[in-house]
């Protein structure tokens, strides 16, 4: 029987939304006040989700502590108090929050080995979430409003 556990974790983190190919005035026309030369931060939640058989002995799908241990290891110990911008995931890409949930998928698809990762979702505000499933998946983002 399949099943699905999700767990949320938080990391606060700065960005500055900004390409290259633009202008300043571009920038600021395309990205607003996220446009910002000193950049803004967001204590972003990110939700994790995996999937799997539910193992007949232990009734679980993931063991937690290695959900966490990996999540730990593999996002925040590396993002968590942070400038995206200065990160190598993101030195060819802007950091918006629909290319961080991407990242943190890769980050995690790898190394989760006793269940498939599903999804990954990041709330950036009370308004806005994106959600990233990965490969052959069909991801769904929020709006930036």
């Amino acid at each position: 029987m399949r099943a699905y556990l999700s767990r949320r974790y938080v990391l606060s983190a700065s960005h500055r939304l900004y390409s290259e190919a633009y202008s300043e005035a571009q920038n600021r026309a395309v990205y607003g006040k996220c446009a910002n030369p000193h950049g803004h931060g967001h204590n972003y939640v990110v939700e994790v989700t995996v999937g799997g058989q539910v193992d007949p002995v232990t009734g679980m799908v993931c063991d937690l502590a290695a959900l966490d241990d990996c999540v730990q290891t593999k996002v925040i110990n590396r993002l968590d108090h942070t400038n995206l911008n200065l990160d190598e995931l993101f030195t060819a890409q802007v950091p918006t929050t629909e290319n961080l949930c991407i990242a943190i998928h890769h980050l995690l698809a790898e190394h989760l080995v006793h269940a498939d990762l599903e999804r990954v979702r990041v709330e950036e505000t009370q308004n806005n979430f994106f959600e990233y499933c990965g490969k052959g998946k069909h991801g769904t983002a929020g709006s930036r409003s």
